[in-house]
């Protein structure tokens, strides 16, 4: 992952990251093996770094482009505050190391997880997991991804229940997903309580651009640490801040590995163009895409 960018940004990517990270980024991201690689509190911090570095590689090869707002999906928030300067990128990368650690400290204590709803929308995703709760049980609606894509999340019985019942609320099916634990839901208190005493003494810039809450689906005001914490036990809204950005872009660019936020993109508003960065060989073919567009 990455393997790219770690020869033309070792300022970034090099042994200042490694210091902190007490690992090296390069190792991981290039050798693996992939269960070291996608364990929590190794994922974020490599995502985070090799979004970033990717982004500083479109904005220093490409000017003239101009950013009106950003937004991230849950990790990826954080990529995009260190983009418009709110957080300086090494602050950020202690920052996600933090969160990551903490994450996983969370996740261990007990089985739990997340899964896919096919087919299902914002209402019946709430009245399956409050259906579950009724009963005693814990499943949050997790993620509001786009169109047809809600994630919830809860413990490994309740995944498992989830599964089972979904088709009673008209949902088609429910897929669990590979991941650590039930992440933005109250499974994350603990996580939320450490990230909080990291984030007391941190100071955050004003944004160069306008940055979306996850967890609110609006613009960031001041208390930009509060809503980090919130964001560990809070819904993701990504589908309503891209609906919210979109009457302010002309275009939505994903920058990072792999595209999904791109492809959630296109489902949320499919009549604005969308592009993706996920190596340096895309940044040169986005440079004439957006002279295109610009002439368009």
């Amino acid at each position: 992952m990455g393997a790219d960018l770690f020869g033309a940004r070792p300022d970034l990517l090099g042994p200042p990251a490694d210091d902190i990270l007490g690992w090296s980024l390069a190792d991981v991201c290039t050798n693996g093996p992939e269960e070291r690689l996608t364990a929590t509190e190794r994922a974020q911090p490599a995502l985070y770094a090799l979004s970033y570095s990717l982004w500083d590689e479109v904005r220093r090869r490409i000017p003239d482009l101009t950013v009106a707002a950003a937004v991230g999906h849950s990790l990826g928030e954080y990529t995009a505050l260190s983009a418009s300067g709110a957080l300086g990128y090494f602050d950020g990368l202690n920052l996600v190391a933090a969160r990551g650690r903490a994450m996983a400290d969370a996740a261990a204590t007990e089985p739990s997880g997340m899964a896919a709803l096919i087919g299902a929308d914002e209402a019946a995703a709430e009245a399956l997991a409050s259906t579950r709760r009724e009963t005693g049980g814990r499943l949050w609606v997790a993620n509001v991804n786009a169109p047809g894509q809600v994630v919830v999340a809860g413990g490994a019985a309740d995944i498992a229940w989830a599964g089972d019942h979904a088709r009673d609320h008209g949902i088609r099916r429910a897929i669990p997903l590979k991941v650590a634990g039930a992440f933005h839901t109250p499974f994350m208190a603990p996580a939320a309580s450490a990230l909080g005493e990291y984030l007391a003494g941190m100071h955050f810039d004003s944004p160069a651009f306008t940055v979306y809450a996850n967890v609110t689906g609006g613009p960031y005001g001041p208390a930009v640490g509060a809503t980090l914490v919130d964001q560990l036990t809070g819904r993701v809204r990504f589908q309503e801040a891209v609906e919210a950005m979109a009457p302010h872009v002309d275009a939505y660019l994903h920058v990072g590995p792999g595209d999904v936020t791109a492809g959630m993109a296109r489902r949320i508003v499919p009549d604005v163009p969308t592009y993706v960065v996920n190596d340096i060989e895309a940044i040169t073919s986005l440079g004439s895409s957006f002279a295109e567009l610009e002439t368009a």
